[in-house]
């Protein structure tokens, strides 16, 4: 069975592609290059749940299933900041180097906070959209990873803020921590599974 997931973050999709093979072993996992899709997808609503939804209808709309997660860094001191602007927290520009320009404005904006007061969690939003042929309704899980936000990096693994995102349960950051042990305890691991527990039913009823 073929899913597309609706990114172009390729160290998302091969995270994503990991975890999803390994819930379900038989499904081919494509990207939106794949299918031939290059435009922009607006991502306008106002929950991670709303984007991830928006982002998995478009491969629903080009007749394939499509999976998309939508996540963020929410940071208690920032009032849940920087949340669903958090891929573009220091601006909209793609370049390489937008994760450490997004960490640096972390670190600046969070310069007075101290140490007893920076906890923050990773949330995620796993949405799939079926093609209206299907006459399925949308299936969206949610899961959280909670921490603290340190004051410098630690580790060079992961991608966006987890250089910086400290879990005391394992003693170091998302950036130190290897795949497998990130998937473990991660906010996308946990939203992965409690989707595959929903949409596994269903994937019964169609194959």
């Amino acid at each position: 069975m073929k899913f597309v997931l609706a990114s172009n973050n390729k160290k998302k999709i091969a995270e994503m592609k990991r975890i999803l093979c390994e819930l379900e072993p038989d499904a081919e996992i494509l990207s939106l290059s794949d299918i031939g899709f290059d435009g922009e997808i607006v991502e306008d609503g106002d929950s991670f749940e709303a984007n991830a939804v928006i982002k998995a209808s478009v491969p629903a709309s080009l007749g394939y299933i499509g999976i998309a997660d939508d996540s963020g860094l929410c940071v208690d001191a920032l009032g849940g900041a920087p949340g669903i602007y958090s891929a573009r927290y220091s601006g909209n520009d793609h370049t390489p180097d937008r994760d450490e320009k997004n960490n640096d404005k972390l670190l600046y904006e969070l310069r007075d906070v101290p140490d007893g007061e920076r906890g923050a969690h990773y949330a995620c939003a796993i949405a799939c959209v079926f093609p209206k042929e299907y006459g399925i309704e949308n299936i969206v899980a949610v899961g959280e990873c909670h921490g603290v936000i340190l004051r410098e990096r630690h580790g060079d693994g992961g991608f966006g803020y987890d250089p910086l995102f400290y879990r005391v349960e394992e003693g170091c950051t998302f950036g130190e921590l290897s795949p497998e042990q990130k998937d473990a305890v991660s906010h996308r691991g946990e939203a992965l599974r409690r989707f595959a527990e929903k949409i596994k039913p269903i994937l019964e009823k169609i194959k």
